[in-house]
This record gives C-alpha cells, structure tokens and sequence, in this order.
C-alpha cells in the first residue's frame, strides 16, 4: 500500500519480454498488484511477467487501447497507476504521485513529459505528432493540457465508470484524459515526469497513429453523447 491505499500497476505489453522486466525490477516497494495484459505477443513476454509475479491477463483484440480496457477492468486496487512497458516512464515517480493524488484530493494525475528532460529520449518527429495532438486536443475541448498523449496515469479507481472508453487503439490514452477533464467532479491534474529512451523496438507508427489519432479527437469532439463502455470486471454504479 501507498499512502494508506492498495496500488495495482497496469502494463499492457505486446512483445516487451526485455522491457517489462526492466520495469518489474525497477518498481519500489508498496505496488499491490502488477496486471500485465498480454495483447497477442509472440515473444516470451507472459512466462516473463508471470516468473516475475505478475498478474497476467490476455487480451485477444489488438490494440493499445483494447489491451488498456482489459486491464483497468481487471485492476482491484484503491489506486491505479498505467506506464507502457518499455522502461520509458519513471517508476520512481509512483510513490509520490500517489501521495500526491490521496494527500490532494485529486483523482486522476496524468504524466506530462514536456520539457522533456533528456531530448534523447523522443525523436523529434514523435516530439513534434505530440505537440501537435496536445495543442489540437486543447484547442477541440477547451481545456488545459500539455501532454495529451502520456501513458502514465495515476488514478482513483472508483472514477473508472464516470469515464467513457471507447478506442481500441492508440486515442484510447487521449480519451481518457479528454473523458476526465470534461467531467464535473473528476479533479485532474498534470505533473511532470521525467521520460527515459525506451527498452526494444518502438510499435509506434508516427504518421498512421498521429493522424488516426488526430481524426479520433475530432468525433470526440462531434459526438454529444458517447456511448458509456465500462472496462470489464467493474461496476457500473459511479461512486458516491
């Protein structure tokens, strides 16, 4: 436990034996539960994570978002904390974004990255497809952000059912912050991170990914009402 509340960390993973080692041994202590969500992996990323005592759930729909979904719905602790598996987000942060969240009362903590710390660590054409997500999702919903495409998020888990997931794919990082910055009673905040160069190769496709993401902004933005998608294995009743 952090802060007097149970943690699971969730990692969605497909083909990162190498780095969701890397990540495992470098979290601190306090961390309740690890869900790995293995996203159709070809490697040894599973036999890995379980040798490691993690938690592993298998999702069968590609995607980043689809494997995300699994994994919040499978998550059973007070507070959950997301970062890709790749070694790229800082696991020392965990415990004081955690701290933060419960002594602050907020709910959700997103990761900003920029300034980024050490420019090695993003290629500037990835720096520049962020920029421009960040400052079209600010623009579309009216709302200050500066880092809409982070992955490393600490959140009450009780806040889950007031947000709508819908993206299977990559967007599902930006929906989830636009899902919590539009809410009323969703306190969210940024903080920033250090980012470290990755672990493995980059699954990353700038140009395909940034411009569906880009489009994935833009029905968001369109759709009055979206349609309610509460990550299984959770309540459907809202805290209150």
């Amino acid at each position: 436990m952090i802060a007097g509340r149970s943690v699971t960390l969730v990692l969605p993973c497909y083909n990162e034996e190498d780095g969701v080692r890397c990540v495992v041994e470098a979290l601190p202590a306090g961390i309740d539960e690890i869900v790995v969500v293995d996203n159709n992996c070809t490697d040894r990323t599973a036999a890995v994570a379980s040798s490691l005592g993690c938690r592993v759930v298998e999702e069968s729909r590609p995607g980043y978002g689809a494997a995300y979904k699994a994994g919040l719905g499978a998550a059973g602790g007070d507070v959950i904390v997301t970062m890709d598996a790749d070694g790229s987000y800082p696991t020392e942060m965990i415990v004081p974004l955690v701290e933060m969240l419960v002594e602050r009362g907020w709910d959700f903590i997103s990761g900003r990255r920029f300034p980024l710390r050490n420019p090695k660590a993003m290629r500037p054409l990835n720096q520049l497809g962020n920029h421009i997500l960040t400052v079209a999702t600010a623009i579309l919903f009216l709302r200050p952000i500066r880092d809409s495409q982070s992955g490393m998020w600490v959140f009450r888990r009780e806040i889950l059912p007031w947000l709508r997931l819908g993206s299977d794919g990559m967007a599902l990082s930006e929906e989830i912050k636009v899902e919590a910055l539009r809410h009323p009673d969703v306190r969210f905040r940024e903080v920033h991170i250090p980012y470290h160069p990755r672990v493995g190769d980059a699954k990353l496709l700038v140009w395909k990914d940034g411009v569906q993401n880009l489009l994935y902004l833009i029905r968001l933005r369109l759709r009055r009402r979206p349609r309610r998608v509460v990550p299984r294995g959770l309540a459907a009743t809202p805290p209150s």
